[in-house]
């Protein structure tokens, strides 16, 4: 078996280490840095270089660029792409990927799948990639049809190498719409809360919700712009729904209404208790 992976940074880098330990696929991938490129190929991460020659023998290809790189590359390369391929992008916004993946796909006669694979670290690039990141973690499907058990199972069977714990299988827009709350609204609120003054000083008064809280503010700000803008509708209405819950805070605080605050707060634990059970 061969999978082919388009881009070596910390999702494509881990699948290819996941990859290249199961003995039965050859890994073959490709990176626009030629440095990142030879350092994979240095610490046999991977057994050769995705390219012209040996995308058409690929089983699988996994494309782990940013979103409109994706469809470049997709228009690019499609007209070498065996029909017996299944291609899979691993972009985190799926609508306008998908739209374009399905047309080109049945254009040239390969099948195509969004995909998002739910895990990362606050680290970005290569140097950073694990084999086992993806190890217990969730894999997002987004098929063109979702009625097809048989290819389902074929497709967790390409994927099992990466040893996801759970297969999630969608539409674009209903991912896109739960991404921005589950992933892009955690990045933005971060973000925006290490920015307060009170942070340059905050060492030696802060414990583990500091740092739960601020973690993933330490982002890649390219990347995380450009799936802020491909998601932009639904990623406004998770912020304006905070701001307007915050603000109930706010009242409460400024009108020292101890009753409201106590029950906004027992609100959110009990939300809390309900999606998460504790």
């Amino acid at each position: 078996m061969r999978v082919g992976i388009v881009g070596l940074g910390l999702i494509g880098g881990s699948f290819a280490k996941a990859y290249h330990e199961s003995k039965d696929w050859e890994v073959y991938a490709y990176d626009s840095s030629k440095k990142i490129l030879d350092l994979a190929l240095l610490a046999e991460d991977i057994d050769g270089v995705l390219d012209e020659t040996t995308i058409p023998g690929c089983d699988l290809l996994l494309i782990a660029l940013y979103p409109q790189d994706i469809i470049q590359y997709l228009k690019e390369k499609a007209s070498i792409i065996s029909k017996n391929t299944i291609v899979i992008d691993c972009g985190g916004t799926k609508r306008n990927i998908c739209k374009v993946g399905f047309e080109i796909a049945k254009q040239y006669g390969f099948t195509f799948v969004g995909g998002h694979p739910m895990a990362g670290r606050h680290y970005a690039g290569y140097k950073y990639s694990l084999a086992n990141l993806y190890d217990g973690m969730a894999m997002v499907l987004v098929p063109e049809h979702c009625d097809n058990m048989a290819w389902l199972e074929h497709i967790k069977e390409l994927l099992k190498p990466a040893r996801f714990g759970m297969i999630t299988v969608t539409t674009a827009e209903n991912h896109d719409k739960m991404i921005a709350f589950t992933s892009q609204m955690a990045h933005v609120v971060s973000n925006a809360f290490i920015k307060s003054p009170t942070a340059r000083e905050h060492h030696g008064y802060s414990a583990g919700s500091y740092k739960d809280l601020t973690r993933v503010a330490w982002l890649n700000e390219e990347m995380w712009s450009a799936l802020f803008l491909e998601n932009r509708d639904y990623l406004i209405e998770e912020i304006k729904f905070l701001r307007d819950e915050l603000k109930k805070y706010e009242d409460a605080l400024e009108q020292e209404d101890q009753e409201y605050l106590k029950a906004l707060l027992k609100e959110g634990k009990e939300r809390k208790v309900e999606v998460d059970g504790r």
